[in-house]
């Protein structure tokens, strides 16, 4: 499945993820007044994230680490996704499981442990992946007859069971997926992005013709994409990859590429046409309308947890995460506000009433009602997590029966409302409405920073110095696949694939001066 590019170490795996220090725990549970996100950054907090602009990897897993989403695991390059990490890669699930149903697709689940002779039958695939193979050489304390491949993608082990099941063309098409997780010994790893092994979904579906496949893996893009734009806000790129980076054992791979925050391209899913080079390495046939027995055309195509690294890359700031509404697991954090004992059960009694009122209209809200830490606390912490906004009650919001609404992505005053009704209709209305403003905004600021590093050129002059800049380079290529490993190896930079949206009218490759068809992105990437 999705092809996993080699990056260069960024950090020790063997090394524990760096830890933010917030302020120290107090008994005491607020101010006379709400203390806004910018006056409690102050003095009174230690050990910040580093600064995206200072040290955007550095960034990367201070984040991590400070939002509890992830740490690593006692085996090197390994890593343990916390609850809230993990509650993200379930949202994705939750959509993706939907949209998969809904184009005819049924979920199932294949080993772990694939004989490693299923790997050799696909050359190209064996040569692919043989150097991120984990192998089982025992078992039981006895050496195997044969040795376990640790399942790097389920191409093999698909064929050998669709082999049994597909005997007429009255059994296709044939359509599954499983959520699964896959190995591949990575020597150099970074959470989420690159680890030894982590989840995905991965589709695979046979077919009885050429056209058939290449629908469903065009299909299958296009819900990625969907996905991508419009739950995660990131506006990807999609297209065909190169002869040279095409998955190992595909005809066509197509691709959704992201720009991260330190414009490098992330690879954020993958839909390939197998053809029917699966099929012919194990057999897998089926008689036709006619009695003539033909080999199934196939696809397979997958989503992973590196879309996560890809939606903190994306949107994070130096305050930390910034998660878009409609994937964030905590979309209204309340945090109630009191100075004085006697206010406590009005404030409490008032947040307990908004809560209600907000899960019974869909929204995921969470009360941090805990005595231990402050409200400045509370407000570091929460954005540290990126959830999109903050409802604050105190004492005087009660008796004006109103709340003040921050939004994650406006810091300061100017993402703050004051004296917003706690009736139910216009508080629900007003909430949903700034949810959708946020999720709209993390887009078009996206789209904006995409659009303004990305570089169109005509030479290869102009490429070096676009790509010497870390931007992106967009121009006609119809150079050959040895052009395209010499530009890898003088620029770092890759292909990352041939838009779908091209530009019209006449071409001239910027490599060799011919006459090119198409475009294409390149980049450096994770």
């Amino acid at each position: 499945m999705a092809s996993l590019l080699r990056l260069p170490s960024l950090l020790s795996p063997s090394k524990p993820l760096l830890r933010r220090r917030l302020p120290a725990a107090s008994s005491a549970v607020g101010a006379a007044a709400p203390a806004t996100a910018a006056e409690t950054r102050g003095g009174d907090r230690e050990g910040q994230v580093t600064p995206r602009s200072v040290d955007f990897n550095a960034w990367y897993t201070d984040v991590i680490a400070a939002a509890e989403l992830a740490d690593y695991g006692p085996v090197r390059g390994t890593m343990v996704i916390r609850p809230y990490g993990y509650a993200i890669w379930e949202a994705i699930q939750d959509y993706l499981n939907v949209k998969f149903k809904e184009t005819g697709h049924s979920n199932m689940y294949f080993p772990q442990f694939i004989p490693y002779s299923f790997i050799e039958k696909e050359a190209s695939h064996v040569e692919g992946f043989s150097p991120e193979l984990a192998l089982v050489t025992i078992g039981g304390g006895k050496e195997l007859e044969e040795k376990l491949v640790v399942r790097p993608t389920s191409e093999t082990i698909v064929n050998h069971m669709f082999t049994k099941w597909i005997q007429s063309y009255r059994d296709l098409p044939l359509m599954i997926n499983q959520w699964a997780n896959v190995t591949r010994w990575e020597m150099r790893t970074k959470p989420f992005i690159r680890t030894l092994e982590f989840l995905w979904q991965e589709g695979h579906t046979a077919h009885a013709t050429l056209e058939e496949a290449e629908k469903e893996a065009m299909q299958m893009i296009d819900v990625y994409t969907k996905f991508a734009y419009e739950h995660a806000a990131i506006p990807v790129i999609p297209g065909r990859k190169s002869r040279v980076e095409t998955f190992a054992g595909a005809n066509r791979t197509y691709t959704i590429e992201a720009m991260m925050g330190d414009k490098k391209a992330l690879q954020a899913g993958t839909s390939h046409n197998l053809g029917q080079n699966f099929s012919r390495a194990f057999g897998t046939q089926f008689m036709d309308e006619n009695g003539q027995t033909e080999h199934v055309w196939q696809t397979s195509w997958a989503i992973s947890t590196r879309f996560v690294g890809g939606i903190i890359m994306t949107h994070g700031d130096d305050a930390g995460l910034m998660l878009p509404p409609r994937i964030a697991p905590i979309q209204v954090i309340i945090v109630p506000i009191w100075k004085k004992g006697d206010e406590k059960a009005a404030v409490l009694e008032a947040v307990d009433s908004v809560q209600k009122i907000l899960k019974e209209a869909g929204i995921r809200v969470k009360v941090d009602d805990s005595e231990l830490r402050t409200p400045g606390w509370k407000f570091n912490h929460y954005e540290m997590k990126g959830v999109p906004v903050r409802i604050e009650i105190g004492p005087r919001d009660v008796t004006n029966k109103s709340v003040v609404v921050s939004r994650r992505d406006v810091p300061g005053k100017q993402g703050k409302e004051f004296g917003v009704s706690m009736e139910p209709s216009i508080l629900v209305n007003h909430i949903k409405g700034r949810l959708e403003d946020i999720q709209a905004s993390l887009l078009q600021k996206a789209i904006t920073f995409r659009d303004s590093n990305i570089v169109d050129v005509s030479s290869y002059g102009e490429l070096k110095e676009a790509i010497a800049e870390g931007k992106w380079a967009r121009g006609p290529w119809s150079a050959s696949d040895a052009d395209e490993l010499k530009v890898k190896e003088e620029t770092s930079a890759t292909i990352r694939c041939y838009p779908f949206e091209q530009p019209e009218g006449i071409k001239k490759c910027f490599m060799t001066g011919n006459p090119a068809e198409e475009v294409a992105i390149f980049a450096k990437s994770y």
